[in-house]
């Protein structure tokens, strides 16, 4: 009637309250807010974020729209030139942006802790770290570390990298990690803490399906999530789900999936809406001292039974870094034996 145009959705009007948190919070963003709305009028100046798979889809909108607002946003991806040209698209933009890229192939553990003690080197706090990249469909495969590529690269990978960032991230005010999970954990098998074993979360060739493999992983974000935030009680921990079947390329290893997203593309979410909730999760002044809590459109949500389970979360924990360890160790004994060849 006004000819104007609105960013905020009328149904906020009805929107109800986080009434179990510490203290009531007003719902003000929904599943068809953007990731530029979340953030309108904020100031990021002074912040420092870390973006895994920001070279692309729902990564490369929160990186451009971190950056838009002033935060120094780094570009943590496999592969180099992509991330220097989404950086290149995001600055034919917005003059001024302050974003860089850092090497993180998360099927190694090498590369992990390389990018790590690189941005270590070069910064002592890290305001925001949003684990966004993954793997979806994919074939069977081991990771150079021999592990089943899903799990490392959903889960293992995006574990160690966190760790190894516990100085920077805890020497924060209000620091806060994100781990992108999605709705698909609630399908997941692992149920009991005799399932959490490495046969288990890294099987064999002739147990793997690729969607058990997803599932698998994406409730181990959330368990990651709830664990780090009992440990790190001192930093906002959040877990999140992005959207259903976003347009984007995490189905490139299928084509019957390819196909599938793009007919379902007219009723799902946009790039910038899938970036929406964990931008939310990663910057809003809400959500300053919470910790723990599973979001799906930008509202806090429950989770499954198992995602919410201390056991399994500390299982998974032990686990994880009893796979770490035992790479680490192999990658000493082959450093040394390599030394006594050459002497």
């Amino acid at each position: 009637m006004n000819r104007t145009t609105t960013y905020t959705d009328p149904r906020l009007a009805f929107a109800t309250e986080y009434r179990e948190l510490s203290q009531p919070v007003r719902q003000r963003f929904d599943g068809s807010s953007t990731a530029l709305s979340v953030l309108h009028g904020r100031d990021l100046r002074g912040k420092i974020a870390i973006v895994t798979g920001a070279n692309t889809g729902i990564g490369f909108e929160t990186a451009r729209s971190l950056a838009f607002h002033g935060c120094r946003v780094i570009l943590a991806c496999r592969d180099l030139k992509k991330a220097e040209k989404a950086i290149q698209k995001i600055q034919e933009e917005r003059e001024n942006v302050m974003c860089e890229t850092l090497h993180l192939d998360l099927s190694s553990l090498h590369s992990v802790k390389e990018a790590a003690d690189q941005f270590k080197q070069k910064y002592r706090t890290l305001h925001i770290l949003i684990l966004n990249a993954g793997v979806f469909a994919v074939p069977y495969e081991l990771t150079k570390d021999g592990y089943e590529t899903t799990f490392q690269v959903n889960h293992l990978s995006h574990f160690y990298f966190t760790l190894l960032l516990e100085h920077p991230i805890r020497s924060c005010h209000n620091s806060r990690v994100v781990v992108v999970s999605s709705e698909c954990h609630r399908f997941s098998s692992l149920r009991t803490v005799e399932d959490f074993h490495q046969l288990t979360l890294s099987p064999p060739a002739y147990k793997y399906w690729f969607m058990g493999a997803y599932n698998d992983s994406k409730l181990c974000n959330i368990l990651f999530a709830q664990e780090l935030a009992r440990r790190w009680p001192s930093v906002s921990v959040f877990s999140c789900h992005p959207g259903n079947m976003v347009s984007s390329s995490l189905p490139r290893y299928s084509c019957l999936l390819r196909l599938l997203f793009t007919l379902v593309r007219p009723f799902t979410k946009s790039l910038q809406q899938g970036a929406s909730t964990q931008v939310f999760c990663a910057t809003a002044p809400e959500l300053e001292g919470v910790t723990g809590v599973y979001f799906n459109n930008c509202y806090r949500c429950n989770t499954s039974s198992a995602a919410l389970d201390s056991a399994l979360a500390s299982r998974l924990w032990s686990v994880s870094q009893e796979m770490i360890i035992s790479v680490m160790k192999k990658d000493k004994f082959l450093e040394t034996a390599q030394k006594r060849h050459m002497l």
